[in-house]
This record gives structure tokens, sequence and C-alpha cells, in this order.
């Protein structure tokens, strides 16, 4: 049913895109990740699409606040730092740190991550097409404490 619902923004995005330039001009994506709780908030214009369980930096690692853009998408990654582990739909947004899926899904809502973002896999990988069709530009990523 998650599908759909994205399959659906997805296309009326590329609608607006298609019939006004000046909608799409307007449209914007917001990725809200809250520490404190392990969950992160995806808002089209301000309206709440989606809210999933992450998982970020354990004790001894950390995950920057701030405001930020996505610099770099990699539909599979393998890590250069933490013995090539699988970072598939990678969107990476500051230095090396990325939202990314996980195969370790039963850790997820809590603090477990070396500092990335961790999301369940098919999360991932709906965040990296919305990503795509709002745009970089267009997305903002924000962390909180």
């Amino acid at each position: 049913m998650r599908q759909v619902r994205t399959l659906k923004l997805v296309m009326a995005i590329l609608a607006a895109l298609l019939a006004s330039p000046a909608a799409a001009v307007a449209a914007r994506l917001n990725v809200v990740i809250d520490l404190s709780s392990q969950t992160m908030r995806v808002e089209s214009d301000g309206r709440p699409i989606h809210r999933w369980s992450v998982s970020t930096a354990r004790k001894g690692y950390r995950t920057p606040t701030g405001t930020f853009r996505p610099q770099r998408l990699e539909r599979m990654w393998y890590s250069t730092i933490y013995h090539r582990s699988p970072m598939p739909w990678s969107i990476f947004f500051h230095r090396g740190y990325a939202i990314h899926g996980t195969t370790e899904v039963k850790n997820l809502g809590r603090p477990a991550s070396h500092g990335c973002v961790r999301l369940h896999p098919d999360n991932a990988r709906k965040l990296f097409e919305l990503v795509l069709a709002y745009g970089k530009g267009k997305t903002s990523i924000v962390i909180v404490r």
C-alpha cells in the first residue's frame, strides 16, 4: 500500500513537472531525522508523507546535526571504511555520511551505526526515489538532537 502511495506521489510530481514548470519549482522534499527518538519524518511541501524508524550513531560515534542537501546518490555502495558493508540506496549528505538501507533491520529504532542514518531497505529505496523525483536541490535533510 505504501509503495502505491509513493508511486502516486512520484507520478504527481512528474505530472507537475510536465504540466507546470513553475509548480515544480515550488515542490520541496524535507527529511527530518530526530536523533532522540530515532525516527525520520519525510515531508512534501510541509505535508508529512512518511515516518520511519532509523538507526543513527551508537556510543563512541556521532551523526552530524544541522541542515544538509544530498550531495551524491548511489543505488548500491559498499563502505570503504567498515568492511565493505553494503549500503543500498545511499544518499550522501555530508562528507562520508549517508542515509542508506541496512541489513540490520532488527536494530532500527535505536542507535547502532558508525554515524550514518540507517533505514529499512524498502524505505531507503522509497526515499532515494523521492530525492530523484524532487531533485537534490529541492531536498533538505535536517538532523536534530
